[in-house]
Formats: structure tokens, sequence, C-alpha cells
């Protein structure tokens, strides 16, 4: 390929609005373009790379059993109500009619769509496991579009669904999954990490993200990296402290604390660690059912952490009565604690108010907390003696680096990730809401088990660049980079010699089956090096009439200080060499 027939628009500048580096460099390197908020064309430079993704994930996926297929981008809104997704699934579904006034959205996803095809087509276990896969651009109405693709409202994505008789089977498929996409990341040459994570609104009894390891990640990861526990931290268990709690040492006592709301500003006040202080977050939790005693009234929690400690939402919403809560309002507080928020404390709670203590918070003695009176804190506070033991002693907060790893083989470490795999043990969750069963071996009726498997194709490229980049560019892995090689020929349109070397050179490496990409523009050295550089192609041959009369050509990898001058007759032979290696 020729760039002169080739279609390159590089910048100098990115646009102000591109935060993140490979926002930026995306822009930069002519991968992509805006259309609108959150929607971008993909460029030739940008579809080469994005379909060499797409070629690693389809072959995996082959290899792996699947069978590929193709489903509708618009779906009718009767599958998501079947679910109860339709209303469930939030604005950031994008919904349409068409001329019938008939809804229909544009499918973020595609379990309903599936799960209605297996329906239909089968009938007996006889038919199973069954593993279907697409790769399909899909649409969310991101509330804030943003980092380019990472985040953008249409994308590309791989999903699968795989239909099964037994949760057993379920099993041995989730783990061929997980194998497949830890194959895929590996040959695209990413570091990555794949953790135990929250089920989040797909649904299901388990699941496993994989997470590309940058600074720049929205999620944060913890491992232990002597052992292969890794987890997000959102679903990361915070284990309790190894020794048990110690005798009270002090008596509780009133101290004045005026204008110091937070645990850091008291302890500061007071000469105490951080560590030694208990902060309390009340809490609206979930009404009783109709029926129940105190039906329709909805209870007060008051959450207990360590000062230096904070609170994990998803832990704290799996807790029985806590479901769907809330923080409460400072009138709710003031009219059940009598006290304004940043002096609460545990100390003569009502007893309408469950208190429930983090493992760490739960093992203090001898603390410091609000006085539930304003301007006020108490020290020497002890469990069991100044206030009740607490209603509950739950896994309350987020994980910290130098935490045990919950294997009981080392400290956890926090690193930042950025998802592009998600893999579920869906179970009958959609087989049950749509009635997609089969004929079992006794000839009983039985929902189906189903997993779903998830690959953010077109956020692998940004995260790829999130990863590999330097300060002139883009660093493709090789398996990623939109040629192989880039030919610099100076004074292409000036020097015959140089013309005809460089035509030679492209043609023979393109029948080697090499990617090549010809720089035959009329442009200065610092130019064409700059583009090139920026477009992160791992080898550059550079060719000028000065050392085509010594007989040489000048090579550089990507990542090379300085270039290695290799003899005109042997560049076919050393690249090629250098690129099966």
């Amino acid at each position: 390929m020729r760039v002169s027939r080739f279609f390159l628009p590089t910048l100098k500048e990115a646009p102000a609005e591109a935060e993140l580096t490979s926002h930026r460099l995306m822009l930069r390197a002519g991968l992509i373009r805006k259309l609108g908020s959150g929607l971008y064309t993909w460029l030739p430079l940008g579809l080469r790379v994005l379909r060499k993704v797409e070629a690693i994930v389809r072959d995996e996926m082959n290899r792996a059993g699947a069978v590929e297929l193709f489903m509708p981008a618009v779906q009718p809104a009767e599958l998501w109500q079947e679910t109860g997704r339709w209303a469930v699934f939030g604005p950031q579904m994008l919904k349409i009619r068409d001329r019938h006034e008939r809804d229909f959205c544009f499918g973020p996803t595609h379990e309903e769509v599936v799960t209605d095809i297996a329906r239909r087509e089968i009938r007996s276990w006889r038919q199973l496991p069954l593993n279907l896969y697409q790769i399909q651009t899909k649409f969310r109405d991101e509330i804030r579009p943003r980092f380019g693709v990472m985040r953008a409202r249409e994308f590309v994505m791989k999903d699968a669904y795989s239909f099964h008789a037994s949760f057993e089977d379920l099993q041995r498929e989730y783990r061929n999954m997980f194998d497949a996409y830890s194959r895929v990341f590996t040959r695209l040459g990413l570091d990555f990490r794949a953790v135990a994570a929250d089920t989040g609104a797909i649904g299901g009894t388990g699941s496993h993200e994989f997470h590309v390891i940058a600074d720049s990640g929205e999620d944060a990861l913890a491992f232990c990296p002597t052992s292969d526990y890794a987890a997000n931290v959102e679903l990361a268990e915070a284990v309790a402290p190894p020794t048990p709690r110690p005798a009270p040492s002090q008596p509780m006592t009133q101290v004045p604390t005026p204008g110091r709301t937070t645990c850091e500003s008291v302890c500061e006040l007071l000469g105490l660690p951080l560590v030694q202080s208990v902060k309390a977050l009340a809490v609206i939790g979930t009404p009783p059912a109709d029926g129940a005693a105190g039906a329709g009234a909805a209870p007060m929690f008051l959450l207990l952490l360590r000062g230096d400690h904070s609170l994990n939402e998803i832990k704290a919403a799996k807790l029985p009565g806590l479901a769907g809560f809330r923080f409460a309002t400072e009138a709710e507080i003031v009219a059940t604690l009598g006290c304004v928020p940043g002096y609460l404390g545990p100390v003569g709670v009502p007893a309408s108010v469950t208190v429930i203590a983090d493992r760490s918070a739960a093992a203090l003695a001898d603390f410091v907390c609000g006085a539930n009176v304003a301007g006020f804190h108490l020290t020497g506070v002890n469990f069991g003696r100044d206030l009740p033991e607490p209603a509950q002693v739950a896994d309350l907060r987020n994980v910290v680096a130098g935490d045990p790893s919950p294997d009981g083989r080392g400290v956890l470490q926090i690193a930042r990730g950025i998802e592009v795999g998600h893999v579920f043990q869906l179970r009958s969750k959609y087989a049950q809401a749509m009635g997609a069963t089969f004929l079992d071996d006794a000839g009983q009726q039985q929902p189906l088990e189903m997993g779903c498997y998830g690959i953010g194709v077109s956020r692998i490229v940004a995260a790829a660049i999130e990863q590999h980049h330097d300060a002139k560019g883009i660093v493709f892995p090789p398996a990623m980079a939109p040629f192989a090689v880039a030919l610099a020929a100076i004074g292409y349109r000036k020097s015959d010699a140089v013309r005809d070397a460089a035509d030679a050179l492209h043609d023979a490496l393109e029948a080697r089956g090499v990617e090549v990409l010809l720089d035959d523009r009329d442009e200065r050295p610092g130019v064409m090096f700059a583009d090139l550089e920026l477009t992160g192609i791992p080898w550059r041959i550079t060719l000028g009439d000065r050392g085509l009369k010594a007989g040489s050509v000048e090579v550089q990898h990507r990542r090379d200080a300085a270039p290695t001058a290799v003899a005109l007759g042997e560049i076919e032979a050393w690249i090629s060499a250098r690129l099966a290696a």
C-alpha cells in the first residue's frame, strides 16, 4: 500500500477535548474521527487495526468450538419485556419506534434475542451444548461519553452465548471461554489480568472480568503477586484481622472537636492515628415487604468503618435489608439520631437503628468516634462496655494495598485496569423468563443453563494504546499493527534510484506476505518519520540516495533508539526473519 493511494490524515495536535492518551493518539494518527457525542468513524488505518483484533478474536472463538452468527441490531421491545429488562436496563438503552408505533431498541446486548433463537430451535439434550457468537455493533446511550472509543455510545463487541443441559457443563464451557479469552489477549500482546467480578445488571452466579493493566484504567484491581488471586476491588474480600480485639484500657471520654467533621481532622486534633478512629455512615435500607411488621417504613442502618477505610457499596447492598440502600439525608439523620452529620457515632443510638460494623472496625478497642452531639467526639470507646456489640459484623470496605490476600498466600497490591472482556455464568435466568426449555435424557422438560461472554473489540484498540505508547506516538504490538513495515522513501518524487528501489522492495515484501506501507509523499524526512512513528508501525525501513549509493538501507524498530544499516540485497530476508521471530 502506498500513502499516496491511502487515506492517512494525521494531526500535529489533538483537539482539546481529547483527555486520554489513546483518544489523542487515535485522532492524531488518523485512526478515528468524531461524528457526534460518543460516535466515531473508523478511518482506514484504524479499521485495519480493528480488523486485526476481530480476526484474532474470531480465530480463538472458532478454535474453542463456538459457532458464528449475526443477529439484528434493532430488537423488538416484546423480548425485553419478557425478561423485565425493558424498564430495568435504564436510560442507556436507545428506544425507538417504527411507523406502526411499535417499540424497538438498538441492542446494547443480545441475551433476549439469542434466548429467543434457543427456545425456538433447541428441543432435546442431544442438541446441547451450543455456543453461538457474533461480532457486531452495539449502542448504549452513555450519559457522559468520553475518552474516545474507550467509552463511546456506539462500539464493536464480540458477544457469545452458550446453552447447556446441566450446570456442570456450563462450568466446563465457562472455563473453555476463560481460556480462549486468555489466548486472545496474549496473542494481542497485552499485559492483562482476569479478576473475579460482580455480575451487575447482566445477572447470574459468577463472572470474571479481563482487564488491560494501565494507569488510566477506570477500575481498581486487587491482586496478589505471589499467588493467582485477583479480583475487582468492588468484589475483593477484606479478610478479618488475624488477632482478637484487645481488652479496654481507657475510659470513654467526650472531647470537644468544633468544626472537625472528618476522621482525619479529628485524629489530627487529638494526636491519634487514623486507624484508631471509626466513622459512622447513616443509610436507609429496604422497607419491609407488605404484610410484614412495620411495612412501609424504611429502616435506618449505621454502618461503621475504620477511619482510613472506604465503604464498598456493592458489598453493603448484598446484606439483608440493604438491597438498593441509599444514604440518609441530613433531615433524616437529625430526626432519628438528633445530630448533624460529621459527629455521628454508634454510642446511644435508638434501638430502631441497626448497627453493622466492618470486620476491621469491630476489632478495634479504645477507638474514637462521633458523640452524636454537634462539636464533640468520644475517645476510649469499646464494644461490649460502652455500647452493645454490633448487630452484625460483615465485610463492608474496599481492600487496600498491603491487606492480606484472601487465599492466605501473600498481600494484595492495587492496580488500575481497563475492562476489555467479561464472562458470566447466567444459569437459567433468561431461560426461565422466556420459557427456553429442552427435554432431558429422561424425557423431562428442563430450563436451559446459559452463559454469556463479551469482548469489547473496539475498546481493545484504545486499551492497547494506553499500554503501548511513548512520546512519539503509538507503539502497536505486532499482532495489532495496521502494517508490519513502513518504507520511508526519502526523495521518492525526485530520485529515480530511490523510487525504483522503494517500489521493488515494496513489491517483494508484499509477495512474501508482509503488510507494507510505502510513504511516497513529497515530504521532508522529519515529517515523514514523525507520521510513521505516530502510527505505531513496528518496523521502518528508510531508503535514500546516500544509503543506496553505499548499497544499504536503514532499519529501525519502533522501540529502538537508533537505526541499523542493512545491505540492500539482504533486507528482504533480514526483515522477514525478524517478523517471523
